[in-house]
């Protein structure tokens, strides 16, 4: 049986996959990858299920052992990753021998990194998904809590490796491979109360340049720049889609996220398209965006070339 064992666990490491579906009507936040791109090549690298549980690091500093033999694969953030003190190639498959030390550093750019293992990690599954959650304390090794030092992941339907010299490491094409450092460009799909917000104020709101702020967590990304006036003082609370775009009264958009909380009674402009939101998951403090109307056909269309290749169950 070959065990991962976590000897630093970094600033934030937590056990995710595809996320909790259906449980807003519980109060239950859906959790699950932040970057979705980069988790399902991480996943697809290794010849994992789409729901296998895999570990997502933030800003790095982390640090695993291995005891036993495994097939990993790494994608997201560049945080300089190491076997044994050499370099990692990113985006790729690669093999792990017993009593050998994955090492991630401070990211180069990005904010988020997933560590695949084949076969995935064996942990309780809580309402259909081993997603951790730590607002509402659900998933993960310890309900609720973020990878401590000493914690041991249990690879589950451990292989047979081939000899290291039948390896062949599986890549990404690099047309899939996104650039962390571009501009960020977020499509937006107008819906809930855009009507009620000025014209000259959603005008600001396209023209402008926001820069993500440092209150930006796995709830919501803030955002700073022009202010969005206009829109009503307070709504009836409602249900917050993934990616809605909330306004709160001082003009500053908000982009709710992955453990954002099921209720909201601020008014909102619409959502990001679904297939812009790992971009924006790995947006850092600073970061420059931009947002656009979408082309919901077009967003439609991408979104499904995406998920039917992946095969994902949702």
């Amino acid at each position: 049986m070959a065990t991962l064992e976590v000897i630093q666990p970094g600033m934030l490491t937590l056990i995710q996959d595809v996320g909790r579906l259906g449980v807003g009507g519980q109060g239950l936040s859906q959790g699950g990858a932040m970057d979705l791109h980069a988790y399902c090549w991480s996943n697809y690298l290794v010849g994992n299920e789409m729901d296998c549980p895999q570990l997502e690091i933030t800003l790095g500093q982390a640090q695993f052992e291995a005891h036993g033999d495994m097939v990993c694969a790494i994608a997201g953030a560049d945080m300089a990753a190491t076997l044994d003190g050499m370099p990692i190639a990113p985006w790729q498959s690669f093999l792990v021998k017993d009593g050998q030390v994955i090492k991630f550093h401070h990211s180069r750019e990005g904010l988020r990194a997933y560590l695949a293992v084949k076969g995935g990690f064996n942990v309780p599954k809580v309402l259909g998904s081993s997603s951790t959650v730590v607002r509402n304390g659900v998933g993960g090794v310890k309900p609720g809590m973020p990878l401590q030092k000493g914690d041991c992941l249990v690879v589950r339907n451990g292989v047979d490796l081939l000899p290291e010299k039948c390896f062949k490491s599986l890549i990404t094409p690099a047309r899939f491979i996104p650039d962390y450092r571009q501009q960020l460009q977020l499509r937006v799909i107008e819906s809930y109360q855009c009507d009620h917000f000025l014209k000259a104020s959603k005008q600001h709101f396209y023209q402008g340049v926001y820069k993500v702020t440092q209150q930006t967590d796995r709830m919501g990304c803030r955002f700073e720049g022009p202010k969005v006036l206009g829109g009503s003082n307070g709504i009836i609370s409602e249900g917050i889609a993934y990616g809605a775009i909330q306004i709160p009264p001082n003009g500053q958009p908000i982009v709710l996220l992955n453990d954002r909380q099921t209720l909201g009674g601020y008014p909102k402009l619409g959502c990001i398209a679904r297939i812009d939101m790992s971009r924006l998951a790995q947006a850092r403090p600073g970061q420059e965006v931009q947002f656009i109307k979408g082309n919901m056909d077009d967003l439609l269309q991408q979104w499904l070339i995406f998920s039917r290749f992946f095969a994902l169950p949702f």
